[in-house]
């Protein structure tokens, strides 16, 4: 039997290329808290945890002191690859927490595929898809620079959008104008608001100018919370609806199916606790006939990487949006790319490697528990 001996805390800064820019804030650089999990054989299990005040309710500082003094030490001794005990026995200590979560449960499938031998994707399903489109993410910018910024990844051999609006409805429809008159109707588009446009009212004011662009789909136009918001958008557009910031868990999945408040959902490792939850959601989501993403909170390799594993291996999730290796300038792992696809290898675990010499050098706070 396989049993956790001791867990690595780093608290990290990402640097990113450029700011990324959504309705709710600006990021310069992307905090994370990276797990390094060791069992008693000696296998290294990695895990990540991207916290989002805005969305999981969870600060940096929090995350990283519910990892060291709550989460961390409670798993010592456990075996890594009793996911349903480990998450129970994580659920009994503190209530919702998702992202700490998510890194010690990101970090036990990384050990479990390393101890078996086998990529993390054969644990959650096996391998169902041999490679996933890469969606671009424009952040929010003038009309002009976002088409501008859409031209040159369509030269790059990119052929789907998705647009971050959110700051009011006239000047978003220019920037979804603008873009869709650049780069053709071939091209998907898809606009995310992150419930910039508040309620339905305003959302319908929107959908209204959008009905003729062709958009795949618009995600979380509403306040999170504002299911019956989402209910309503969806019963009056022919515009498919996603919602992203309004599930977190199991309640909401419940919600959203008893109210058929959405088409699709964006199902992201860091809202809902990581690789074991997100699977319970995404097979809630395909019983109800809903289609799934797996969405991004900007992860580094090693929490990219997770949830590609996911992706890959349930036929439900028919896109996915984990660009965040891509967006920075140094990255403590290897996921790779083959823009504008991405197929996973065959490695045990998560398949990543992580350089713990960049690893040390973002690092701004470290901790060992045992």
């Amino acid at each position: 039997m396989m049993q956790i001996k001791t867990i690595e805390l780093f608290n990290i800064e990402l640097p990113l290329i450029e700011p990324f820019i959504v309705s709710y804030g600006t990021y310069p650089n992307m905090p994370s808290i990276i797990v390094k999990m060791t069992s008693q054989c000696g296998l290294v299990g990695w895990g990540e945890a991207v916290p989002d005040e805005h969305v999981t309710g969870e600060t940096l500082e929090g995350t990283y002191a519910v990892l060291k003094h709550t989460l961390a030490p409670a798993m010592i001794g456990e075996n890594p690859m009793n996911f349903e005990k480990i998450h129970a026995k994580m659920d009994a200590l503190i209530y919702s927490a998702p992202a700490a979560k998510a890194a010690i449960d990101i970090a036990c499938f990384d050990l479990a595929g390393k101890k078996l031998g086998v990529p993390a994707y054969q644990l959650t399903g096996g391998r169902y898809y041999e490679k996933f489109p890469i969606t671009h993410v424009l952040s929010i910018g003038t009309p002009e620079k976002m088409a501008n910024e859409a031209a040159e990844r369509v030269e790059m051999g990119y052929n789907s959008f998705k647009m971050k609006v959110g700051r009011d409805v006239a000047s978003d429809v220019a920037r979804i104008k603008a873009v869709r008159e650049r780069v053709g109707k071939e091209i998907a588009i898809r606009v995310d608001v992150n419930q910039g446009w508040v309620n339905s009212s305003t959302t319908m004011q929107a959908v209204r100018e959008l009905e003729q662009l062709n958009i795949d789909w618009l995600e979380q136009p509403v306040r999170a919370d504002d299911i019956d918001g989402m209910v309503e958008i969806k019963s009056k557009t022919s515009i498919p609806v996603m919602i992203d910031e309004g599930l977190r868990g199991v309640r909401e999945m419940r919600e959203i199916i008893a109210k058929r408040a959405a088409d699709k959902v964006n199902i992201k490792l860091m809202k809902c606790g990581g690789m074991y939850p997100a699977m319970k959601l995404a097979h809630m989501a395909e019983m109800a006939g809903i289609e799934c993403q797996i969405g991004s909170m900007v992860e580094s390799s090693v929490g990219s990487a997770a949830g590609f594993h996911v992706a890959f291996s349930n036929k439900v999730f028919t896109s996915v949006e984990l660009t965040g290796p891509l967006k920075f300038s140094k990255d403590i792992g290897n996921l790779q790319y083959n823009v504008p696809y991405i197929q996973l290898n065959e490695r045990a675990g998560l398949g990543v490697d992580v350089d713990e010499a960049v690893l040390a050098e973002l690092t701004r706070d470290h901790c060992v528990v045992q």
